[in-house]
């Protein structure tokens, strides 16, 4: 599993982190529990990103990494596993945040503390929770859409279809907040809106091949909520003979999706660096170890908050917001397949 830091400021700002800040209590053991494999983000950038903090933070802690593949019963038994082992601190990203209410009150009930990771869990307060803010992704890919179909003149009326996340992510709703606020006050029909279980781009895809049959052309357009239900919904409309592909949000700018914005088949993606928000997280882990109050930045659902702002991205601002940062590289993300588009966005010569 690679480790490497594709954030040159994430690791900046470690670096100048104070020397008190390695004052974390001698080997204890942070766990880093992350809820599916559906996207590829866990294993590529947050954990990667929450490794290297804590290497960084506190050189002797221990840090035990699991992944739940998306069941609410194993990760029960991933977080008894780390507590039965000594974890101190537990980062949590919950299959189900309803579900993950009472593993949030047994951890505390044994003076563990819970760290509410990219989803947030509403019905018990963790000690703290570290995002990007969702509500806010969801308004920006559907604006982001609405804007665009005004842009290419497309007619008051037309619609569009909604395809939400997980309906046991608490994220996810709030992703679906901030994408009817935008798409709600617009002038575009919401055709017709599906949760998707378990962020299945398999799911997505089915639904989508179901609405397109239904709707044909009415079909202007797609807010998707993340890069994987995208992906499906663009497999859909290809395997369907939908030419041209209308444009399709997503969100995570995942490597897949980035080469789909280059060929022109999804319209945005959110850039948000995992590693910012696991660098967060990392540090709030180690002031825990160290007996401190972490600052909340705000607070959501009760519970002391840092949400991060992230950016759109777009065909005509991919190579700014993803290559000229550092967030990829042209050659992860260039391979053969769009080798020409990518010279033609002046990503590569």
């Amino acid at each position: 599993m690679t480790t490497k830091y594709a954030i040159a400021a994430v690791s900046t700002a470690i670096m100048g982190l104070s020397a008190g800040a390695a004052l974390a209590q001698d080997a204890a053991t942070v766990a880093f529990l992350m809820p599916d494999q559906a996207s590829t983000r866990y294993e590529e950038h947050d954990f990667p990103g929450f490794e290297a903090a804590m290497k960084e933070l506190c050189a002797d802690c221990t840090v035990i990494y699991q992944n739940a593949n998306a069941d609410v019963s194993l990760q029960q038994q991933q977080v008894n596993s780390v507590i039965a082992q000594g974890a101190k601190v537990i980062v949590l990203d919950p299959v189900d945040s309803a579900a993950a209410a009472g593993l949030v009150q047994m951890a505390q009930s044994q003076g563990i503390r819970i760290i509410a990771y990219d989803r947030p869990i509403p019905d018990m307060p963790a000690d703290y929770y570290v995002s990007f803010d969702n509500e806010g992704i969801g308004a920006a890919i559907a604006q982001s859409l609405v804007d665009h179909l005004k842009a290419e003149g497309v007619e008051a009326g037309a619609g569009v279809l909604q395809i939400n996340g997980s309906p046991t992510d608490a994220a996810a709703g709030l992703i679906r907040d901030g994408i009817d606020s935008s798409l709600d006050g617009s002038e575009y029909e919401t055709l017709s809106e599906y949760d998707t279980p378990d962020w299945a781009p398999p799911k997505a895809q089915e639904w989508t091949a179901g609405q397109i049959t239904r709707f044909g052309d009415e079909i202007k357009g797609i807010v998707a909520a993340n890069d994987g239900t995208a992906g499906g919904a663009i497999a859909a409309l290809k395997a369907a003979g939908v030419s041209p592909v209308p444009p399709v949000t997503g969100n995570d700018a995942t490597i897949a999706a980035l080469q789909l914005i280059i060929a022109g088949d999804q319209y945005n993606t959110i850039s948000k660096p995992s590693e910012i928000v696991a660098e967060a997280a990392a540090k709030v882990a180690v002031a825990f170890l160290n007996g401190e109050t972490p600052e909340a930045k705000t607070t959501l659902y009760d519970t002391p908050s840092e949400l991060f702002v992230p950016a759109v991205v777009t065909r005509e601002n991919i190579k700014a917001e993803i290559f000229d940062k550092g967030i990829q590289t042209p050659e992860e993300v260039c391979t053969a397949d769009y080798a020409d588009a990518c010279k033609e966005l002046g990503i590569t010569q």
